[in-house]
């Protein structure tokens, strides 16, 4: 899974590069600290071209009762066949422009919070779905390196293939299962990034 990420002035920078249209997104702020249930970022494709706009991280489905959680994470495993998703797969894909994320290890004294970037220093790109203004990460299992880490880890995309990917005339599961996903390296880092409203550079300096 993926429960948090980074986003950089750079990256920003870097992803409205990509597109032919920013919808209120500023991009002259770093979020260190990137939490499901808030408005951030995304990439979406458009007739007249992709475009960058604040969504929110996590997907309730329109036809799901007021009580059920907002999921922010979406297995690729099966993803063509649960209610939640499999149209969204078909009709309405994002990618989602990130520096880092973390994730966190278990250990006999507790969660160990480790933060993951590719080895090449490039941006990453989540693959994600959407609707109604609200949007999932795609998951599925680990490389074996990050395994010991967690037994999964989002589907990265490399930028020469977010054409590709947002291309609703290509099969969206085929094209992520027979990708290859870039080197990443990481890091442990301070359990301070374990608070919500934690946000500078110093959650991603390593220990």
């Amino acid at each position: 899974m993926c429960g948090r990420y980074a986003v950089k002035k750079s990256t920003l920078l870097n992803a409205n590069n990509l597109v032919k249209k920013n919808i209120n997104v500023d991009l002259d702020q770093d979020n260190f600290n990137c939490s499901p249930g808030t408005k951030l970022p995304i990439i979406k494709s458009a007739t007249n071209g992709k475009y960058l706009e604040q969504n929110t991280w996590g997907l309730k489905a329109s036809w799901a009762k007021e009580e059920y959680k907002r999921l922010h994470n979406a297995r690729l495993e099966g993803i063509d066949k649960k209610i939640t998703f499999k149209k969204l797969i078909v009709n309405s894909r994002a990618v989602v422009p990130a520096s880092g994320y973390y994730e966190w290890a278990k250990s006999e004294s507790g969660k160990i919070p480790y933060y993951f970037t590719r080895i090449d220093d490039q941006d990453i790109y989540f693959a994600a779905i959407h609707e109604n203004n609200q949007y999932s990460l795609i998951t599925r299992d680990a490389d074996e390196n990050i395994s010991k880490i967690h037994d999964r880890q989002p589907v990265i995309i490399n930028k020469s293939q977010i054409n590709n990917y947002l291309n609703l005339n290509n099969d969206a599961v085929d094209f992520l299962n027979n990708i290859k996903s870039p080197n990443l390296k990481f890091h442990p880092i301070s359990k301070e990034i374990n608070k919500p409203t934690s946000n500078d550079p110093s959650l991603i300096r390593s220990l």
